[in-house]
């Protein structure tokens, strides 16, 4: 016997909600440059500091940065190569080059 109430979580009435893709895609989103394919995603902050490639200093912990990996690596390994950047150092990569140690 079917139940007599309607569900709750979205009235028949209401309006469709447009999908949210930064949400949806955890703020992933690919790039493509000069230097190759990467996956990039924002991120808020954690409770590590990081070192950054672009500038060689710390990113502290609980600072808002870029995780970025070459999405053009096999089997999965490029995500093991990822890095914390700077939004800044990022963004400026292609007019700097990244620090040597």
């Amino acid at each position: 016997m079917p139940r007599s109430r309607r569900s709750t979580k979205r009235p028949y009435g209401a309006e469709h909600v447009d999908l949210d893709l930064d949400r949806a895609t955890g703020g992933r989103r690919s790039e493509s440059a000069a230097d190759g394919e990467w996956v990039v995603q924002q991120v808020r902050g954690s409770d590590r500091e990081y070192r950054c490639p672009g500038c060689d200093q710390v990113v502290a912990a609980g600072t808002a940065h870029v995780v970025a990996w070459r999405s053009d690596g096999l089997f999965g390994e490029a995500v093991d190569d990822r890095r914390h950047w700077h939004a800044s150092c990022w963004q400026a990569r292609a007019r700097r080059r990244p620090t040597r140690r």
